[in-house]
Formats: C-alpha cells, sequence, structure tokens
C-alpha cells in the first residue's frame, strides 16, 4: 500500500551525516493535511483518499467548495490531491495527516510544478547550439531548418521557441534524512521541483527497488 503527504517547499538548506559529510536538502513543510474525502470501489468504482492544505480565504470560497470541506469540518482548502492504492481503512473523514507516516531513509517521488522560464529561445529550451557570431554568419541563435525541400513542411515535434517550465514533474527515488514530527517537517535529500513556497506532493516511491 502507497502512503502520501501535502507539504509546501520552503528552500533547500544542508546537514552534516554521521560520517561528516555534507548533505543537500530540500525542506518540506506538512501543513496539516485534512482528508476531505474517501472514494470506495462500490460508490467510486476505485478507492482513494482526497487531502487537501492551506485554507482558501473567506472571499474566495465558494458554495460547492465550503459544502465539500463542511463534511470533514474543514475549510475549503488550496490544494488538494487524491491517493490511490492506499488502505482506506486506516482513514477517517477529517483526520489529520502528519509527517510522521515516513521515517528516515524512506524513499519517496516528489511532484510538483517546476519554475515558469517564460517565452525562451530553442538555446535555452532545448539546449541547442548556437551558430557562429562572426564571419558574416547571419545565423546565431536561431532554430535551424523548418522543413527543408524534402519533406517541405515543418515535421510535427520540431524543437521550436515557446513557453518553457511551469510543468507538473517528478522527482524519483529521493531519500527522506530527517522527519521533524514536532514542526511536521520533512528533509529530502537533493532538490525538488517548484519555487520556494510551491506547493508539491510526497508519496512512496513506485520504482524502488
Amino acid at each position: 500500500m502507497t502512503k502520501g503527504i501535502l507539504g509546501k517547499k520552503l528552500g533547500m538548506t544542508q546537514i552534516f551525516s554521521s560520517n561528516g559529510e555534507v548533505v543537500p536538502v530540500t525542506v518540506i513543510q506538512a501543513e496539516p493535511n485534512v482528508v476531505l474525502q474517501k472514494k470506495t470501489e462500490e460508490s467510486d468504482g476505485y478507492e482513494s483518499v482526497q487531502i487537501g492544505i492551506a485554507d482558501v480565504k473567506p472571499s474566495r470560497q465558494t458554495k460547492p467548495e465550503k459544502g465539500h470541506a463542511e463534511k470533514a469540518n474543514a475549510n475549503p482548502k488550496r490544494f488538494v490531491k487524491e491517493f490511490r492504492g492506499v488502505d482506506t481503512a486506516d482513514y477517517e473523514i477529517g483526520q489529520e495527516v502528519k509527517v510522521d507516516i515516513f521515517a528516515e531513509g524512506d524513499v519517496i517521488d516528489v511532484t510538483g510544478k517546476s519554475k515558469g522560464k517564460g517565452f525562451s529561445g530553442a538555446i535555452k529550451r532545448h539546449n541547442q547550439s548556437r551558430g557562429p557570431m562572426t564571419h558574416g554568419s547571419r545565423y546565431h541563435r536561431r532554430p535551424g531548418a523548418m522543413g527543408p525541400i524534402d519533406p517541405n513542411h515543418v515535421r510535427p515535434g520540431k524543437l521550436l521557441p515557446g513557453q518553457m517550465g511551469s510543468e507538473q514533474v517528478t522527482i524519483q527515488n529521493l531519500e527522506i534524512v530527517k522527519v521533524d514530527a514536532e514542526r511536521n517537517l520533512l528533509l529530502v535529500k537533493g532538490n525538488v521541483p517548484g519555487p520556494k513556497k510551491s506547493f508539491v506532493t510526497v508519496q512512496e516511491a513506485i520504482k524502488s527497488v
């Protein structure tokens, strides 16, 4: 059975291991995670648990959100996710999920929204090489030939300038270095997607050996 929690990326720091090595870690704060809904095979066709964090401002709450959250005696949440493959018997609607479901040494997958880079050229976006900058060359940072004589059109999937970043990214098989249950913090080895204060999903690794 899988397990998961939602959190906010606070940033990166470093700690020292027992043998004196420097370990870069990302700090994830698991704000109070509230179980908003349980889905079952009979009523929904599959089993899952819906969890939410971070209250929505009263001025931004909608009636459907309020009605849904009231069933769990909670406020509407800004970040809501479902976790499949969990044992729904272990969860109750309105229950608070804390970081102590994980332990030091656990291997996890972290999903977040990558930093948005805006409209970027082919060199930055696709790591292409530039042309010569001197000797009369008129080809510097352009994306290159679009569709030469054959096939005489631009092929689908051509690597071109466009929106870069701001996509859902999952980094797999990260190790939990420390669990701070008092402050509801997870220290994860390495980096995770997204800017500071962005929401992330932490789940038990699906490909861990």
